[in-house]
């Protein structure tokens, strides 16, 4: 998307969007390395050339200040300026809009930590001018890429359930699976990983980057305590893969005080919502029941880690049924399908539940592909029933479904079977 960005003649500037550690500013950086010049501003690094952006705001003389100041040339189609942790500074986030508006030539870029809390400040301060991108932790198709198996993903995308891959395949993608089921797609994760071959070292990692997560949480003191967040944070994970529970959340904090922790941790990009809807038609989210809502995390190598999973039964077992009840398998499958959406847009996770005395039923993800709506199933092993399933189709009259497990690329009786390893497969159907 970015190589896209910098090619389209007609682009806006672009917003970067995401939780820390997502690989934000390394994407931008290497973008930059395409260009004759590339000027980084820090703002919180730099606090300095805050007082650049007071004023009037005018792009052209913004930019001479900061090439004199960087001594960095900065030059329409030559030159990347890129404008780091930029919630820092607001005036240079309203600043954006001059740039589409006065210099439309010139490769503007921007990305930033907790930037939500600052654009909602600024509402509507950039419509119809700037892009926005939505950036997540690495996907598996990524983490495949990084490990340099270009052919492999290349096998794994001509896949579909009426065309399995060959089992030695199979088992291989089921292999690094595993690991990523440990590592999680945190860049500084994975290349950790890759570079020493150990996941001791990346799990090491992953606690130093839990440390730091914990620590940002006093950056949202003028909003709520940051125990408060810890708390609240700590309840995703143990309610991971159930209802959330508002009750169970804590027993020192009402149910207001635990609904404004989940805003702002889904604002800052840590957690995803999965709303209830009753999936009657399209759009999915007109049916939705605002009482009803699971959690996951942005990430499930974080997820995995604080709930302390061993690492022996991940690379023993080959069904997560072991592995807290497959609730890891449903995490994963919830961001994999973030990852898959279009990044302009930031996608809504829905999941199915009827509550009747004697007749309940759970369908894990409800997804949209043009104008079908398709229930999907995971299951942390290779076997398992689909009741749910089932009552879904009948009462809402659909054709077909998707259940993911560990099982290869298969279809019958109306079910098309995906690998967790090959949900990517699912979108390009």
């Amino acid at each position: 998307m970015l190589d896209q960005w910098v090619d389209d003649p007609q682009r806006k500037v672009l917003l970067l969007r995401g939780a820390r550690q997502v690989g934000k500013t390394y994407s931008l950086r290497e973008t930059g390395k395409k260009f004759k010049h590339y000027l980084e501003v820090n703002f919180e690094m730099d606090k300095s050339v805050h007082a650049f952006f007071h004023g009037d705001l005018d792009p052209d003389e913004i930019c001479n200040n900061l090439s004199a100041f960087y001594n960095v040339p900065i030059r329409d189609g030559q030159t990347l300026l890129f404008f780091d942790e930029i919630q820092a500074c607001l005036p240079a986030i309203s600043s954006l809009r001059f740039f589409y508006e006065k210099r439309p030539d010139l490769h503007v870029a921007a990305a930033g930590s907790l930037l939500e809390f600052a654009l909602k400040e600024i509402p509507s301060f950039g419509v119809g001018r700037i892009q926005f991108l939505f950036m997540y932790p690495m996907s598996f198709a990524e983490f495949l890429w990084a490990k340099q198996e270009q052919q492999l993903y290349d096998l794994l995308r001509k896949c579909n359930p009426e065309k399995p891959l060959n089992e030695v395949f199979h088992h291989k993608l089921v292999n690094y699976l595993k690991q990523f089921l440990i590592t999680g797609g945190l860049p500084e994760v994975v290349e950790t990983f890759i570079r020493t071959g150990e996941l001791r070292q990346a799990q090491k990692v992953l606690d130093q980057l839990i440390t730091g997560l914990d620590d940002d949480f006093a950056k949202y003191k003028k909003r709520v305590p940051a125990f408060r967040l810890r708390e609240v944070f700590q309840a995703v994970t143990a309610q991971s893969g159930n209802k959330f529970t508002i009750s169970k959340a804590s027993e020192n904090l009402n149910h207001y005080q635990i609904n404004e922790c989940l805003t702002l941790l889904e604002m800052a990009g840590l957690i995803h919502k999965i709303k209830h809807s009753s999936a009657d038609g399209i759009p999915i989210g007109a049916g939705v029941s605002h009482k009803k809502f699971k959690v996951i995390m942005f990430d499930h190598g974080i997820f995995q880690r604080l709930l302390g999973l061993e690492l022996s039964q991940h690379l023993l077992t080959n069904n997560f049924e072991t592995i807290n009840k497959g609730n890891l398998a449903e995490q994963f499958a919830g961001t994999e399908i973030l990852k898959y959406q279009n990044p302009q847009n930031k996608t809504q996770l829905y999941y199915w539940h009827r509550e009747k005395r004697g007749s309940t039923a759970e369908v894990d993800y409800i997804i949209q592909k043009s104008e079908n709506i398709i229930p999907v199933e995971v299951k942390s092993g290779s076997q398992g029933k689909m009741q749910s399933m089932w009552m879904f189709l009948k009462e809402k009259s659909r054709g077909s479904g998707v259940r993911i497990s560990l099982e290869n690329f298969a279809s019958y009786s109306g079910i098309n079977v995906y690998p967790l390893y090959g949900m990517e497969n699912i979108f390009a159907a």
